[in-house]
């Protein structure tokens, strides 16, 4: 079956039928373009626009009026934890600075498996451990992701975002307020 309509969670009406939960690994959210086996037998081709991601709470819509639910499969995961909040922020940073896909959560950090990574966040003191989990990286900060539409502030933040830009791109630019940096 073909899908070429993607249904953002926050755009799906309370009552579009029930969706068949589709559940996909952080890697699978990321391709536009794939072929899955259904359990039970059938394949989905999904071919949407280039770039598209996929977030759990989205539909896809088959050809034929069905529906499918995303769902972050559970998968391996390498959850970064310490009794010392100090030290996860400095593994958060570093892992940030690397580029590195991060699901932040209370108390917790989690990324994909990667030896050189997991050396590193050792040598910083944190903990790790493999644990089968479903995976959700956050989207990017300045609007460059997913927006969420439970993220009720989204607007405010992205408007603070490219105004900051904007005054820090042309300091004097007309519109902008005038600032100091000492």
């Amino acid at each position: 079956m073909l899908i070429r309509t993607l249904i953002r969670a926050a755009d799906c009406p309370a009552d579009a039928l029930a969706a068949t939960a589709l559940e996909l690994s952080a890697a699978q959210r990321r391709r536009c373009r794939q072929r899955l086996d259904l359990p039970g037998g059938g394949e989905l081709a999904i071919a949407l626009a280039p770039g598209t991601e996929l977030y759990p709470g989205d539909q896809l819509l088959g050809e034929d009026g069905r529906r499918f639910e995303v769902c972050a499969a559970p998968e391996t995961v390498v959850r970064i934890s310490s009794s010392e909040p100090l030290l996860l922020t400095r593994a958060a940073y570093h892992l940030g600075n690397r580029h590195i896909a991060v699901e932040v959560g209370a108390g917790y950090l989690a990324i994909e498996p990667d030896p050189v990574l997991r050396e590193m966040l050792q040598l910083l003191g944190v903990d790790t451990t493999e644990v089968e989990a479903p995976f959700e990286p956050e989207s990017g900060a300045y609007g460059g992701g997913h927006k969420h539409g439970h993220d009720a502030s989204f607007a405010e933040d992205y408007q603070l975002a490219q105004t900051l830009f904007a005054e820090h791109a042309h300091p004097h630019a007309p519109g902008t307020r005038p600032h100091r940096h000492d």
